[in-house]
């Protein structure tokens, strides 16, 4: 891996390669949830030429699945052949600077927060921080010839900015020149593997919820689909998609509550024969994807085995996740994909030893489906 490398980018720079497509915020990130105010704040420290912070920015040509847009605005694919720079860290920072120097609105739970209403007060002084933010939310009581909004100093030509009173040309001109002349601190990490990326997000983050196995292996296992693409194979893949496909065909039989982590532990296991983290996220995307179709066949598999077999109507009356791995459906179909797992070898894994285990387990829950419908 090579030695993260620090950068300076200037804001224009910054917004133009969100514009390209070039940086990108990975699906793995959480929601955006800064407030107006806060952004407001972070507009008002780049004015008074506080430090922000660094942005730390993950290089790579792996395809990930992305943030699409930002408050309803499509963001473009990053151009065939170009590294992507996906933000490990900076994320609600960056997402403030560009809703804001866009003027976008940006769709909440209970509301939506419009940043075009950040302005910039022309009356208050950068340099004394008695007389209060520069960068403010919405215009108020204020003189409407007093205040800018941020969106129009950025983008707006000489004509609107002469149209102010003389007075305020000069600050005008001055607040434009520190947004657009800000340099923003980088470390650019630059071509690692993704289990190294979504370490660093994870350190970075701890205060955070950490990310889950299959919040890594959506991200890792993603391949953009081709455009107008119908087949399976021309669609791409994209994890999350596919397991809420999963989930919603298991709905119909009353299986729903089939868990990410059975579906990883069940892919593992077809193609490493293991099925712990570690394994998991060793797992090549390639063989990943080609084997998910079988993944499914096998989870398919074990539901009609406990619902005929056994008569359990309902997937909560499982009980545990090592049940499906276990059951002696899934186990045949496993080793049908990897005729190299001797029978002696599935059993052990995956059969009689560990299933008479289960056996009488199952027959309790079976005994309880009366309660279940």
């Amino acid at each position: 891996m090579n030695q993260p490398e620090p950068q300076s980018i200037a804001f224009p720079t910054l917004m133009n390669n969100i514009e390209q497509g070039l940086v990108k915020i990975p699906q793995f990130q959480r929601d955006f949830v800064w407030p107006l105010k806060r952004s407001a704040m972070l507009i008002d420290s780049i004015l008074k030429g506080h430090p922000i912070g660094t942005f730390i920015l993950w290089k790579t040509k792996e395809p990930l699945r992305t943030v699409r847009n930002i408050g309803g605005a499509q963001l473009p694919d990053t151009p065939a052949g170009d590294f992507v720079q996906h933000v490990l860290d900076g994320q609600q920072r960056l997402t403030s600077l560009c809703a804001a120097s866009r003027g976008l609105s940006v769709k909440r739970a209970e509301r939506v927060d419009d940043f075009s209403e950040i302005y910039i007060d022309l009356d208050v002084s950068t340099g004394n921080s008695q007389e209060g933010p520069v960068a403010v939310v919405r215009q108020g009581e204020r003189d409407s010839n007093s205040v800018v909004r941020v969106v129009d100093l950025l983008h707006k030509d000489f004509t609107f900015l002469a149209s102010y009173p003389p007075e305020y040309h000069r600050v005008l001109a001055e607040y434009q020149q520190r947004l657009k002349a800000y340099l923003f601190s980088i470390v650019m990490v630059n071509e690692a593997p993704i289990e190294v990326a979504t370490e660093i997000f994870t350190r970075i983050n701890v205060s955070g919820k950490p990310l889950s196995v299959f919040e890594i292996m959506v991200a890792k296992t993603f391949e953009p689909g081709k455009p107008g693409g119908e087949s399976k194979v021309d669609r791409g893949f994209d994890l999350a998609e596919r397991y809420r496909e999963l989930i919603g065909e298991l709905t119909d039989v009353n299986y729903e509550t089939i868990s990410d982590a059975v579906v990883l532990q069940t892919v593992s296991a077809i193609i490493a024969k293991e099925c712990a983290k570690k394994d998991i996220l060793k797992l090549d995307k390639s063989e990943f994807i080609e084997t998910w179709p079988k993944a499914k066949e096998a989870i398919h598999a074990a539901v009609d085995y406990f619902r005929t077999f056994y008569r359990i109507p309902v997937s909560k009356l499982l009980p545990y996740a090592a049940t499906w791995c276990r059951s002696p459906t899934s186990s045949t179909i496993i080793r049908i994909n990897r005729p190299e797992i001797s029978k002696t070898t599935s059993k052990t894994s995956f059969g009689e030893s560990l299933w008479a285990e289960d056996t009488h387990l199952l027959r309790r829950a079976a005994s309880r489906r009366t309660y279940a419908v």
